[in-house]
Formats: structure tokens, C-alpha cells, sequence
């Protein structure tokens, strides 16, 4: 059998680039510009060619998408990796600042972050502050027969409750002797006039009486708010310091943000029911009673007891009933404290 003529042979498995049929989308059409023979046909070595060179210039082309796309994914990776090491470094530049200016971080953020942590033991700031005091002290007596307390390191004059605010207070009904219904009211009422402070009266509460130190913070009893002044009918059994001749005692915790002044918070009054009961039948004995939570409750204010007999603060029990000249000039200058909003 002889060769075939490679020119001019065809193979009968190659369609025709004329006519309806149309070349594989993943493969680019054969251009024209093919030699033909006189018959017109395309020789089996053009065809071979033509279809190469079309192979190669779709690999080329597609290749060059490739290396596009690769170049832009090259170029997002970069991008991210920018991104990501200008964030790694101001977060370091963060903490570095922050170390190198404690006083910064302690003064004006973590005050502000405290709050909102699951283990705060202070309420968010400004709960029910005031632009303006709430109420207007007295005029003073003039009388410097009163003693303000005293704390360790104080850069302010005195401490005192925020009178922007108003001071809640709860009772713990239990134990209360008969006859005393409303003393305590009455007694606010007075400490109330004598400070021009705004007090609140939030009604029962089970909380017991807290001798060594009591939550300024109490959430799940009174709401996102410094804890409200506790006034407790108890015993020496309950509070041993009761025991003796002691018939109350009362005070107040401190609150204090950095570089703000110090105020009071979450005061408590604990009176000794037994000795009341005791006290309540002699004769006046309830305005002695009476006496004793107004004594109390100026110890929750800010005074202290005093050498003068004459007055209220006097630490023994004597005959007065009311506060003196010393005790209201002392309870109006507490009632002038410092507003801060910030706490």
C-alpha cells in the first residue's frame, strides 16, 4: 500500500469550519487565512497548525488570567497582612500607653469600665445625679460645738453625702418594740431639715445589719445603685458591739473616684430593740428613743460625738431630745458637700 499524500489528505473525523456546527466553547474557533487545495480543501498539516497555534494563544491568554488572578490574590493577601500589623501595632502603642501613663488608665477609663463588669462592686456612674443640689442647707448657728470625722490622708475639707442625690433609706422591721412605729420617719424627718438633703424612703428590706463592713453595692436587693442607708432593729446577740451601755450605733462607707471627692454611701443604723424596749417605759421615753436614731443617723451624716454635754453628739445619753446649736450648724455644713456626678 503506498503513502498517502500527507498535503493532501483529510481525515474524515474533522468537521468543516463552515457551515451550522460550531467549535467547543472550551475551545477557541480556528482562525481563517488556511492554504487550500484547488478541490478546497485544507490540507491535514494546516489544519494540525492552525489548531496548534489557536491552543497555544487560548493557553496563553488564559494563562495571563491566571497570572492576574493571582497577582490580585497576592495583592489582597498583602493588603490583609498590612491591615493586620497596623492593628497588632496600635493595639501594642494601646498598652504601652497605658502602661507608661497608669494614672491615665486608673483616672479615666477603668472607672468607666468598671461598671460594666460581672463582678463591679460599684453601680454605673451617675445613677439619679442632679445638675444642682437638691435641697438648701439652713443657715449655720454659727456654733463650733460639733466634730466632723476624720479619714486618713483627706484632701478635702469634710465628707458628706452628694446632695445632688437623694438618700434612700430601708428599715428591717424585725424585733422593732411596740410603740416605735414611725420614730425612725420622725427622725429622718429632723436630720433631713437640719442638712437640706433629699431622703427617700424605699420601705422594708430583709437585709441584716452588717457590723464590720457593709456592701456599698447590693444589685439584686436594690437595683444598680449604691446601696440604701440600713436602719435595723437588732441585738447584741446579732451585733456583739450592742453590748453594755450602748444603745445604737451608725455609720457610713466611702466612695471616691481618682482625683474626685470623697463622698458617703450606703450608711446603716443599728439600734439595740431590747434596750429600746427598756427605755420606752420610762417616762418620754419614746422622744429619748427618738433621739437615739437622730444621734445614729447624724454618725450616717458625717458627725462625730463631741466633748460638749450640751449637745445631741455628746456620746453619753443625757436629757436633750433635739439637736442643739453645735449638732445643726455641724449637719447644715454636711448638707453643703460636694456634688459628683462621676460616682
Amino acid at each position: 500500500m503506498g503513502v498517502l499524500d500527507r498535503e493532501w489528505s483529510r481525515k474524515d473525523d474533522v468537521p468543516p469550519l463552515s457551515g451550522g456546527m460550531r467549535p467547543s466553547s472550551s475551545v477557541p474557533p480556528l482562525s481563517g487565512g488556511m492554504r487550500q487545495s484547488s478541490s478546497g480543501r485544507v490540507p491535514q498539516w494546516a489544519l494540525e497548525e492552525a489548531l496548534n497555534e489557536q491552543l497555544r494563544a487560548y493557553a496563553a491568554e488564559n494563562g495571563g488570567r491566571r497570572v492576574r488572578g493571582e497577582r490580585r490574590r497576592r495583592r489582597r493577601e498583602r493588603s490583609s497582612v498590612r491591615k493586620l500589623r497596623v492593628r497588632t501595632g496600635v493595639l501594642i502603642a494601646f498598652v504601652i500607653a497605658l502602661y507608661l501613663t497608669p494614672t491615665v488608665f486608673e483616672r479615666d477609663i477603668f472607672p468607666d469600665v468598671l461598671p460594666h463588669l460581672p463582678w463591679s462592686n460599684v453601680p454605673p456612674r451617675g445613677v439619679e445625679a442632679a445638675a444642682a443640689p437638691l435641697g438648701t442647707p439652713p443657715p449655720s448657728t454659727g456654733s463650733a460645738q460639733y466634730k466632723l470625722f476624720e479619714y486618713p490622708g483627706l484632701r478635702q475639707e469634710f465628707v458628706a453625702y452628694d446632695p445632688c442625690r437623694p438618700v434612700h433609706y430601708v428599715i428591717r422591721p424585725n424585733f422593732a418594740p411596740a410603740g416605735t412605729e414611725g420614730i425612725v420617719q420622725e427622725a429622718v424627718a429632723e436630720v433631713a431639715a437640719a442638712t437640706g438633703l433629699t431622703f427617700v424612703f424605699d420601705g422594708p428590706t430583709t437585709e441584716a445589719p452588717s457590723p464590720e463592713s457593709r456592701d456599698s453595692y447590693q444589685p439584686e436587693l436594690y437595683g444598680k445603685r449604691w446601696a440604701p442607708v440600713l436602719i435595723t432593729w437588732t441585738s447584741p446577740e446579732e451585733v456583739p458591739d450592742l453590748a453594755g451601755p450602748t444603745a445604737g450605733l451608725g455609720g457610713s462607707e466611702v466612695a471616691q473616684r481618682p482625683d474626685k471627692p470623697m463622698v458617703l454611701v450606703a450608711g446603716q443604723v443599728m439600734l439595740d430593740a431590747p434596750a429600746m424596749t427598756e427605755i420606752l417605759g420610762y417616762p418620754g421615753g419614746r422622744d429619748h428613743v427618738r433621739a437615739i436614731v437622730i444621734h445614729e443617723l447624724a454618725h450616717v451624716l458625717g458627725l462625730d460625738h463631741v466633748d460638749d454635754p450640751n449637745q445631741l453628739m455628746y456620746e453619753e445619753t443625757r436629757e436633750l431630745t433635739t439637736l442643739a446649736d453645735g449638732d445643726l450648724a455641724g449637719l447644715a455644713k454636711l448638707g453643703a458637700g460636694p456634688c459628683v456626678p462621676e460616682l
